[in-house]
């Protein structure tokens, strides 16, 4: 039986649950590992699909489209489709998993998850992985795309300011203080709450329980009762506390796609210095 750790823990599965439906038509599994990795060993069935590096800076509405017709294409060659349960993992429960969660939940998806713990849950659970990967059969996903779930440089400055909205900041320390600069400026979002995307995870690389998670982002103001739009550097690790949010229940969560490398290399879009406030 699932440890009920989490308000929406229909979002994540067990290494036992994942076991019982290996080999059924109706799973889709989803290996978002470098392809090094992928290619030591996987769990068998598994199709593979690197979400890293797959980024877009330019959320206004052409490339915003291409974008997103383009990610629909890469998972249609995977076998995604509506019919099927689809779960994503990688080593832990990390960005690429939460990235291919958030994406399908975007284009209407109705089960998608995250293997909590990634391969290394996995294997201390006693399960084997293989190197004979599967070739994937394309499929048609029919998608319903939901965008209230993705915010766009110009919803986050229309958001900026306004007490019902939480943006989230889930860069690292270095990055957020401008020790790390990887646009053209540094900075942060202007009332932007930083929380690093690793601290919504516990030593076992999977994700808190829903008190700890809770208790940590109301500590900060961030609040069920609050929009909230993560961002990061390129939509991964916001993708990540994206998930984390929805698993405490959040109603109303948007995944800044763009982040970091849209809004720094931007100079008309306003930014704060973190660091002069210390």
């Amino acid at each position: 039986m699932k440890e009920e750790r989490y308000t929406r823990s229909d979002l994540l599965t067990t290494p036992q649950e994942l076991h019982e439906k290996l080999g059924s038509p109706n799973l889709c599994l989803i290996d978002t590992r470098p392809a090094e990795l992928f290619a030591r060993g996987q769990i068998a069935g598994a199709v593979h699909f690197d979400l890293f590096g797959v980024s877009l800076i330019d959320t206004s509405p052409a490339p915003l489209r291409a974008f997103l017709f383009m990610i629909h294409h890469l998972l249609e060659m995977r076998g995604v489709d509506t019919e099927k349960e689809v779960v994503f993992y990688e080593e832990n429960s990390g960005v690429r998993a939460a990235r291919g969660l958030w994406f399908l939940e975007y284009f209407g998806h109705p089960n998608a998850r995250v293997l909590d713990g990634g391969v290394r849950v996995w294997s201390e659970a006693g399960f084997p992985v293989v190197t004979d990967p599967v070739s994937p059969r394309a499929s048609q996903f029919k998608i319903s795309e939901r965008r209230e779930l993705l915010a766009t440089a110009d919803d986050v400055l229309q958001s900026l300011n306004r007490e019902n909205v939480a943006i989230v900041d889930t860069r690292g320390d270095d990055e957020y203080m401008g020790r790390n600069i990887r646009a053209a400026r540094g900075g942060a979002i202007p009332g932007a709450i930083h929380i690093e995307w690793t601290q919504n995870l516990d030593a076992n690389g999977r994700y808190k329980s829903v008190a700890e998670l809770k208790a940590m982002y109301e500590k900060v103001g961030i609040t069920a009762d609050k929009e909230a739009i993560p961002y990061c550097q390129g939509g991964y690790r916001s993708a990540h506390t994206y998930l984390a949010l929805r698993l405490c229940g959040f109603p109303k969560i948007r995944n800044y796609l763009g982040s970091w490398g849209e809004w720094g290399n931007r100079p008309e879009l306003p930014i704060e210095k973190p660091w002069e406030k210390r």
